[in-house]
């Protein structure tokens, strides 16, 4: 049996995510107070639900406890809150909470979320290292590290990784260089170029200080 992963809350995120998922192959339920919202989403999901899910007797019509994954997208403060307490009261163990800001986040894990999203707040950093490095290729993160593919930065072109020595100053790690569509080896003596691509193993500190050093 596929994972099967409940998504309460339709907006733009809740939406985003669902339509995102199924493309993956994984089972979808989606809920949302909003029919027009389920009537956009059933378009592409085999099952969805307009319901109102701060209330329990509602929210039980889900089996959200038979769910691998339970999502509360709902952007509003309040109805999230209830729902995730909700969940938790029903013996949801892995609930994913939406949270706005970081009182929010608090009290949703407070209530009982497994972990807490803020998408506002991921696309911000995102964007701002697309500003920074004007043109990060890819951005796939954790809690720890994330993946950046960026071109060669200005200080960088001309210059060897022995003489950047990016994991000794920054702790950053280059774990391939990409010429044109070739992902290769990076060689420590071999001078890299304006057309060239950096994949880097980093930490947002890591970004931030050699920014500051060096931009």
């Amino acid at each position: 049996m596929s994972m099967q992963i409940l998504i309460i809350g339709l907006g733009q995120f809740g939406m985003s995510l669902a339509r995102t998922l199924t493309d993956k192959g994984v089972e979808v339920i989606g809920a949302d107070i909003d029919k027009e919202l389920v009537d956009e989403a059933s378009a592409f999901l085999e099952d969805v639900m307009c319901l109102d899910a701060t209330d329990e007797i509602s929210l039980a019509k889900l089996c959200p406890k038979e769910r691998d994954i339970v999502i509360c997208a709902i952007g509003s403060r309040e109805p999230s809150i209830l729902t995730t307490a909700l969940l938790k009261q029903m013996g949801c163990e892995n609930v994913i909470a939406r949270a706005t800001e970081k009182i929010h986040e608090r009290i949703l894990k407070a209530v009982g979320a497994k972990s807490v999203i803020n998408p506002d707040e991921e696309y911000g950093k995102k964007y701002a290292y697309k500003i920074m490095f004007q043109n990060v290729i890819t951005d796939e993160s954790s809690d720890d590290i994330q993946l950046l593919e960026i071109n060669v930065q200005p200080f960088m072109i001309g210059k060897n990784l022995i003489e950047l020595a990016l994991p000794n100053k920054y702790g950053i790690i280059v774990a391939a260089v990409k010429k044109g569509e070739k992902l290769t080896r990076p060689f420590p003596t071999e001078k890299l170029t304006e057309d060239n691509k950096l994949l880097l193993v980093c930490t947002d500190e890591s970004i931030e200080k050699m920014l500051k050093e060096n931009l």
